[in-house]
């Protein structure tokens, strides 16, 4: 079937009418810039849906195929195959002006891209689709939302999973299926810019060492250092920088980036530099030893505390940054850490009419409400009431909106057209103070395995021992933006709520960490992803802190809520869901937090905002910010 098949859909589909290039890898491992490409598959599409074109190869990627029981490529299946380079200048010519799209496209675009600049070429791809992304936006009544899911769904057969070329064949379907839906329900494509891929992310780069001591604490003058210590350098030394790095973390102790109040010793040989890290070793007292102690401390470095794996977060150490914040944050202070046990503790105690709610569900159990217009503070206490009374609060229109509230000047919402067309039941503000004809609930079984968290609940995540099954994502969604764009962030943070080392920020300009267990996913202007590896994170990482800033002149009380929804991998479908509307004049705001406590790990939905901006939330979590 092809895309403009039908008359009455090709008016509304022109918009998506478009040259594309659907993509599907199969690789040796999961990390673009150290893992191979073993098999690529590429289908090319017209404007009007019909195929034109396609290509798959197998690849000899010179290294071990890693999982064959995943993708059945053995390493005498890719003997005799060309090598990545030899099919490029091909692969290239079918991807140009094209729309390249993948299922989780930014998986495939970075392997094609660490391939290309290998071979000394650049990726010809100018904007990319993620049918993953379309689709947690279409929001579709299926159990998850993997390739195989949406084909069924879409009526697409899928005869082979994870060969190539059947993959992208199957894709051609999904998005033909995710294309009619998108204009059903009016949606914007979340086409995402590629800029050339030719930067120092395609250099590997081998991850630090973890200390694998906790840090006791500031230095006593003169010494000893204790294992696990904190210490920074700052400025010349006669020891090349390398040697004195390699000599402490030798000895256990953990060397960082920068300083802050938990750092125990500032080595550096000038005592009254101007540098920030001595500015700021002075402002918080932390002792400066000169090279020569160092070097002689480091003969006599004392045991330290290892640190235990599942230990407790300890108290007081969720939420807010330690370090002192240039303004206090403006929607209050979130929950104190939960005590041990506790399987839920929200962040203020619960009237008696949502503790019955909660207990039997809430009248509105398995729908998802879309509350349009009225000012902030309307808009807030109106999400705030549809998840009391057990519904989720929805922020954008989506196949699953199962209800639409009405607030002062929602009558004028662009969407109101669409949701006649649908026609999605709508209802006055005084509905949800008396919800009549809730009874019908929502898609059976789906809504109901979602767990809606309010701001500060907390949920164990399920403990597993499927190898490769302890990956976890966070994702975050708003309402699109014309003036201001919306950074995700991530901070692996220690006991101390302090990074270890630069690099355990994960931002746009450095979308992984150096061993990969913690990567930032963005295919559309209107969501970001958080991808963990739970299971290889050092014991030292605590925890893993969820961010949000806003790139421009706006602040979160124009932009509105953030929906976080969080589940096991990119795929699946999610398990928690948060609306957060705790910001108004805050331009950056924590989201949420995955953290240790005892043997589990945990989420929480935060929504703690700040006035300030990016840089001094990446300061208050010990991050090396030039200023």
């Amino acid at each position: 079937m092809t895309l403009l098949s039908r008359a009455s859909d090709s008016a509304g589909l022109r918009d998506y009418a478009f040259e594309w290039a659907l993509v599907d890898v199969e690789t040796s491992g999961l990390v673009p810039r150290r893992d191979r490409v073993l098999s690529v598959a590429v289908v090319t599409l017209g404007p009007d849906g019909e195929q034109t074109g396609e290509f798959s190869t197998l690849l000899d990627p010179g290294c071990d195929p890693g999982p064959v029981h995943v993708h059945g490529l053995t390493p005498e299946r890719l003997q005799g195959a060309p090598a990545f380079e030899q099919v490029a200048d091909r692969i290239g010519a079918l991807l140009r002006d094209r729309v390249f799209v993948a299922h989780n496209a930014q998986f495939d675009y970075d392997f094609l891209a660490h391939e290309f600049a290998r071979a000394g070429l650049v990726l010809p791809v100018a904007r990319r689709l993620c049918t993953l992304t379309l689709n947690r936006r279409i929001d579709p009544p299926t159990d998850g939302l993997t390739l195989g899911t949406l084909a069924a769904h879409y009526g697409v057969e899928q005869t082979q999973a994870h060969d190539a070329l059947d993959d992208a064949r199957v894709l051609s379907g999904v998005l033909r299926g995710s294309l009619r839906q998108a204009a059903l329900l009016d949606l914007p494509l979340p086409l995402v810019a590629c800029p050339p891929r030719q930067d120092p992310r395609f250099a590997p780069k081998p991850p630090k060492a973890p200390c694998a001591y906790r840090n006791p604490g500031r230095a006593a003058p003169g010494g000893p250092l204790v294992q696990g210590m904190k210490i920074a350098v700052t400025g010349s030394t006669r020891t090349p920088r390398a040697e004195l790095v390699a000599g402490a973390a030798a000895a256990g102790l953990n060397v960082v980036s920068s300083v802050s109040r938990h750092t125990s010793a500032l080595v550096t040989n000038d005592g009254a530099s101007g540098s920030a890290k001595a500015r700021r070793a002075r402002a918080e007292g932390v002792p400066l030893f000169d090279e020569d102690t160092f070097l002689r401390l480091l003969d006599d470095v004392r045991p330290g505390t290892p640190h235990e794996e599942g230990a407790a977060v300890p108290a007081g150490a969720s939420g807010v940054p330690a370090p002192r914040v240039p303004q206090e944050p403006a929607a209050g202070r979130p929950a104190p850490a939960d005590p041990p046990g506790t399987a839920e503790l929200p962040a203020t105690e619960p009237t008696a009419a949502r503790t019955r709610a909660r207990a039997l569900g809430g009248p509105l159990k398995g729908r998802r409400v879309l509350a349009l217009g009225g000012t902030h503070a309307a808009a807030v206490a109106a999400r705030a009431r549809i998840v009391e009374l057990g519904a989720a609060a929805a922020i954008n229109l989506s196949a699953s909106v199962t209800d639409v509230v009405v607030l002062d000047g929602g009558r004028g919402d662009r969407r109101m057209a669409r949701i006649a067309s649908l026609e999605l039941p709508v209802h006055e503000p005084d509905w949800l103070t008396d919800p009549v004809g809730a009874g019908q609930q929502g898609t059976p079984g789906r809504a109901d395995a979602v767990r809606v968290l309010p701001r500060g609940g907390v949920v164990d995540l399920p403990r597993t021992t499927v190898p490769g099954a302890a990956h976890w994502t966070v994702t975050a969604t708003w309402a699109q933006q014309a003036s201001s764009e919306i950074d995700v962030v991530a901070f692996i943070v220690d006991e101390d709520e302090q990074v270890s080392y630069d690099d355990d920020f994960v931002f746009y300009g450095a979308p992984e960490n150096p061993a990969g267990t913690v990567r930032l996913l963005s295919d559309g202007p209107t969501e970001q992803t958080v991808s963990m590896d739970l299971a290889t994170l050092p014991p030292g990482a605590r925890k893993i802190v969820i961010a949000a800033a806003i790139d421009g002149a706006l602040t979160f009380g124009d932009i509105g809520a953030v929906h976080i929804s969080s589940g096991p991998g990119t795929g699946a479908a999610p398990l928690v869901q948060a609306t957060l509307d705790a910001a108004t004049t805050e331009r950056s705001m924590l989201l949420a937090e995955v953290y240790r406590r005892g043997p589990l790990w945990r989420l929480r939905a935060v929504g703690q905002g700040y006035d300030h901006g990016l840089d001094a939330l990446a300061r208050a979590y010990g991050v090396d910010v030039a200023d």
